[in-house]
């Protein structure tokens, strides 16, 4: 252990299982890949890989089930931009059938669409019999996103508003279950991200002139975020929100809330 190991690690006891599980390849990785060197910090991110490698043997036990029984499921995620929602949808879904499984991140409607009763898109989209369904982003844009940048008038937003619970009870009485997650990061964090993004070629891709807006507009996003908790909250179909300033955390959380939202047989054999 270097001086900068050292005093990275000022205070923090480490045990003979720490130890072992910095003793490994994913731990010397998480030793090694930052400097300063951390132990505190890469121990956490083993400890982390750990419980997500169990909680994604629960997901395929799950996706097994929902299979058997013939079960559809919905998980949408919604939230700031860059609050991690791609990054989390990617941990539930990289161990998992993927002919059981698909992820909807919908572009801006089309002409046509346009014309169409508005949560039309989103049904042509619903699981059929076994399969799990991720929304990224999803009908609740017209709640938040859509009003704070001018993408919708006044009516539409108020007829949205009229018929969302509605239409949700319509799902869940089909038999389809529905878990709504809600990734919440703060205006410091998000501009972090923003920067992040802004500065790695691999991920420029993902800066869009709406999320350029975000923090100029964060006060607005607020507003309409809480008007849609207020109405949109219900007991039949709750919303579960996620503090998603650390990722890793956020990610853990996210697959705990589906786990734990779905009765699937935990005896299923996989």
């Amino acid at each position: 252990m270097d001086k900068n190991t050292a005093n990275n690690t000022k205070g923090f006891k480490l045990t003979q299982e720490d130890a072992d599980k910095l003793n490994t390849k994913d731990g010397l990785i998480s030793i090694l890949s930052k400097e300063p060197y951390n132990v505190e910090r890469a121990l956490r991110y083993v400890n982390y890989l750990q419980k997500l490698e169990e909680l994604q043997v629960e997901l395929i036990r799950l996706q097994t089930w929902a299979i058997e029984k013939g079960e559809r499921i919905i998980v949408l995620f919604e939230g700031r931009d860059a609050a991690g929602k791609g990054g989390a949808i990617r941990r539930i879904t990289e161990r998992i059938n993927p002919r059981y499984m698909r992820i909807v991140a919908l572009p801006k409607p089309t002409e046509e669409e346009s014309t169409q009763w508005y949560f039309q898109r989103y049904v042509e989209q619903f699981p059929k019999a076994g399969e799990l369904v991720l929304f990224d982003r999803s009908w609740y844009n017209r709640a938040v996103v859509e009003p704070v940048n001018g993408f919708c008038t006044e009516d539409q937003y108020k007829i949205f508003m009229k018929q969302v619970n509605g239409f949700e009870k319509m799902i869940l009485q089909s038999g389809i279950r529905l878990v709504k997650i809600y990734m919440s990061i703060s205006k410091k964090e998000q501009q972090k991200r923003f920067d992040e993004i802004k500065n790695d070629p691999l991920k420029q891709w993902k800066m869009t002139p709406v999320d350029e807006r975000a923090q100029q507009l964060w006060d607005d996003y607020t507003v309409y975020k809480k008007k849609m908790f207020k109405k949109t909250n219900t007991e039949l179909s709750p919303w579960k929100i996620i503090r998603a300033n650390r990722k890793t955390e956020a990610r853990i959380a996210c697959i705990e809330h589906i786990l734990s939202s779905i009765p699937y047989d935990k005896n299923t054999e996989i």
